[in-house]
């Protein structure tokens, strides 16, 4: 089931009777409320015509409603805070607002990141009932060779990756391609400390399956290294998330 509000697509519902269990899952590109402004606006007090304004104190209401009645839930944000094909920082850059005001003088991804990660941490304590269980799940990465999706980078790998390997493609000196989601998990690390969340983290397990995208075979114009294949490492995603649950009731 599809559910819609104002609009807004908030989720998609799958139910199993059999459990007694009902999955929902709220979709949106950034965790914080944001908005393009193609024509300038309020962005044009910044000096740019056009960009997106990101809230970094109101959260999205895709999922906002969720922190009231879900028992578990998983929050994951990440990658499109470092999309520079899709938020270019001259021509369309991310804009932080706060109390909504812009906030000056601009601030970069990482930092917003920061903001933005403490003010939904905040509020996810607050709008949750005392006994909800609530993880983080760390970065899912990708594994393109030779540039980026947009670059001519290529997802062809047919087996799984080395120790070495995985460091040479993901270790944050080298600053190649794929670093985003060590970056990203730094970022949440010092995010959740001191909290009730919970970690999940899928990013060292998955690092070594660059063979497991859809690469070519997933109907893209271009090779797709972000997405996975099922099977595939999502499985074992879901298996972690059940021992975790398993090892709370314990």
């Amino acid at each position: 089931m599809v559910r819609f509000a104002n609009g807004v697509l908030l989720g998609q519902t799958v139910a199993s009777p059999s459990y007694a269990i009902t999955s929902l899952w709220h979709t949106t590109e950034q965790i914080s409320w944001w908005s393009r402004n193609p024509n300038g606006g309020p962005l044009e007090s910044l000096g740019y015509k056009q960009g997106y304004r990101v809230d970094v104190d109101i959260p999205d209401q895709t999922w906002v409603e969720a922190c009231s009645f879900h028992d578990v839930l998983i929050f994951n944000t990440g990658h499109w805070w470092w999309a520079p094909s899709k938020f270019d920082p001259i021509r369309s850059p991310m804009l932080f607002f706060e109390k909504g005001r812009p906030i000056v003088p601009p601030l970069l991804p990482p930092a917003g990141l920061d903001l933005a990660l403490q003010n939904m941490i905040s509020f996810a304590n607050k709008a949750t009932r005392p006994n909800t269980v609530k993880f983080f799940r760390t970065q899912s990465p990708r594994h393109f060779e030779g540039g980026d999706w947009n670059e001519g980078g290529s997802c062809q790998c047919n087996q799984p990756l080395s120790s070495k390997e995985v460091e040479e493609i993901f270790s944050l000196d080298n600053n190649s391609t794929n670093v985003e989601a060590r970056l990203v998990n730094q970022h949440l690390v010092k995010a959740l400390q001191q909290t009730s969340f919970r970690v999940l983290d899928i990013t060292r397990m998955s690092e070594f399956r660059a063979d497991a995208h859809p690469s070519t075979t997933g109907g893209k114009k271009h090779d797709d290294c972000m997405h996975w294949c099922l099977p595939g490492p999502t499985d074992t995603w879901n298996d972690l998330l059940a021992l975790s649950l398993e090892a709370l009731e314990s």
